[in-house]
C-alpha cells in the first residue's frame, strides 16, 4: 500500500499526530477510514469497455503495453456496466447514441463516474451543431472529468484518470451520495424520433405522448371507416 501512498500521506502514516509508544513507532500505522476507503476505490477503478470513435483508439494504447494504465489498477475494462464504475466517453456523441449510453449509465452501480475523452464528447467537436451529433455528453449524464483533445494522447487520458483519483481522495463516507437514504433516480432515456427528445425538458411528456398516440389511433380509424 505504501508504494501507491504520495509521500506526504506515507509520512502522516508513520509519524501521526496521535501519540505513539517509542517501542511501537514504525510498526503501527494509524489513518482514517476514508483514506483506506478511497485508496482502495481509487486503485481499483474499472472501466466500462466501449468506444465511439477515433478517441477509442487512443484509449486502447493507453490500456497497451507501452502506457499501461494497469499500473493505477485499472486493467479490468468490462463489458458489462453493472461490473463497471467509469465510463469513458470516447469519441462523438450522435443521438442515435445517447439513448444507449445513459441506458448504461443507469445500469452502472454506485458509486460511478463519467469521463469525457475529447473535444466531440466534451462539446460536439467539429460536428457542433450538427443535425447528428450532441454539442456535449454532459447534457444527459454528469460529468466528472474532462480531458481535451482531437483526439487526446494516450498521456492525457492517464492525466485524467489520475485527476479523477484525486477526486476520489477528496470524498468522505458521510457525505457521500450513494450513502444517503433514498435510491437515486434514474436518468430518463432520451427518446430518438425524428429529433432527439430529452424527457426531462417535458416533465408531463408521458400523458403528451399518450394523447398523441390516442389522436393517432383515432384518426386512423376514421381514415379505415
Amino acid at each position: 500500500m505504501s508504494e501507491d501512498l504520495s509521500s506526504s500521506a506515507q509520512e502522516d502514516l508513520t509519524n501521526p499526530a496521535f501519540p505513539v509508544p517509542e517501542n511501537l513507532a514504525g510498526q503501527i500505522a494509524i489513518t482514517s477510514l476514508d483514506r483506506i476507503y478511497n485508496w482502495s476505490r481509487r486503485s481499483s477503478v474499472w472501466p466500462m469497455m466501449f468506444g465511439l470513435a477515433c478517441c477509442a483508439i487512443e484509449m486502447i494504447c493507453t490500456a497497451a503495453s507501452r502506457y499501461d494504465f494497469s499500473r493505477f489498477g485499472m486493467e479490468v475494462m468490462r463489458p458489462s456496466p453493472r461490473q463497471a464504475d467509469l465510463m469513458i466517453v470516447s469519441g462523438t456523441v450522435t443521438k442515435k447514441m445517447i439513448p444507449q449510453i445513459v441506458r448504461l449509465y443507469n445500469q452502472m452501480p454506485e458509486p460511478k463516474y463519467v469521463l469525457s475523452m475529447g473535444a466531440c464528447s466534451s462539446g460536439g467537436g467539429p460536428f457542433k451543431e450538427g443535425y447528428n451529433v450532441v454539442s456535449g455528453v454532459d447534457k444527459f449524464v454528469p460529468v466528472d472529468v474532462y480531458v481535451t483533445g482531437c483526439p487526446p494522447t494516450p498521456q492525457a487520458l492517464l492525466h485524467g484518470l489520475i485527476k479523477l483519483q484525486e477526486k476520489i481522495d477528496k470524498q468522505s463516507v458521510l457525505s457521500a451520495d450513494w450513502y444517503k437514504p433514498g435510491a437515486e433516480a434514474p436518468i430518463p432515456v432520451p427518446l430518438l424520433g425524428p429529433d432527439l427528445v430529452d424527457p426531462r425538458d417535458f416533465p408531463d411528456f408521458g400523458a403528451k405522448l399518450k394523447a398523441q398516440q390516442e389522436r393517432a389511433a383515432a384518426a386512423a380509424a376514421a381514415v379505415a371507416e
